[in-house]
């Protein structure tokens, strides 16, 4: 495997660090709501709690195993976005949720926890639009559904990853996690918000850019 660092632009690597920054805050904004994470964070969530680890912790622990998958499985898909997802980001949600949390408290009402998790949906949005369109390596997690896309290509990667969430959800409520608004906002209504954000700024940003990390690109349709 090649890993072409030397060929990646310095501004991907600015992009998708930032991407990172504001998934970090969306996931954080979201956990403030008490109304639920994406499938996946809250599935995190719920199994640190229940082993007493903490979140970060946990999460570095997880990837570590889902790094094994996505090295043996889809190699083309690892970057230096791979190892900041992987390694930073619950540190990044749990600095944001503890800044909230001294700022503002817990919200007390249901109309405002509604008003968050509207906050978080588009917060994420916009750093998965970042983070992964830089197309500088992905997550271990997202990779699973890309992997499985890449090995049954007559399904569309709408479904493997409605299958990965899913599971994470059923986890997620196993484990007395949070199934709620915004796990349902999280799983289906991320998609059309992330897009626009890709058309309208992230695809526009990075058109000024260098090359990628390969010349595999990375579909998600």
């Amino acid at each position: 495997m090649k890993w072409n660092i030397n060929k990646v632009d310095p501004k991907r690597l600015v992009i998708m660090v930032i991407g990172n920054v504001f998934l970090g805050m969306g996931i954080s904004i979201f956990k403030l709501s008490g109304l639920g994470n994406d499938p996946f964070s809250g599935m995190v969530m719920a199994l640190a709690e229940s082993s007493g680890i903490t979140y970060a912790n946990f999460l570095i622990l997880l990837n570590l195993v889902l790094f094994v998958i996505e090295f043996v499985t889809g190699r083309k898909f690892i970057g230096a976005g791979t190892f900041v997802n992987a390694i930073f980001l619950g540190y990044i949600a749990t600095f944001f949720h503890s800044t909230w949390l001294n700022l503002l408290g817990e919200p007390q009402l249901f109309w405002q926890r509604v008003v968050i998790v509207a906050i978080g949906v588009v917060v994420c949005s916009f750093g998965v639009s970042m983070y992964q369109t830089s197309d500088v390596g992905i997550a271990p997690y997202d990779s699973l559904s890309l992997i499985m896309k890449n090995s049954f290509p007559k399904i569309s990667y709408f479904w493997h990853r409605m299958f990965t969430d899913a599971l994470c959800a059923l986890i997620c409520f196993l484990a007395g996690g949070i199934i709620g608004l915004g796990t349902l906002v999280s799983a289906l209504g991320l998609g059309p918000i992330i897009h626009f954000f890709d058309v309208n700024f992230t695809r526009k940003l990075l058109a000024k850019a260098g090359p990628k990390a390969n010349n595999d690109s990375i579909s998600m349709t």
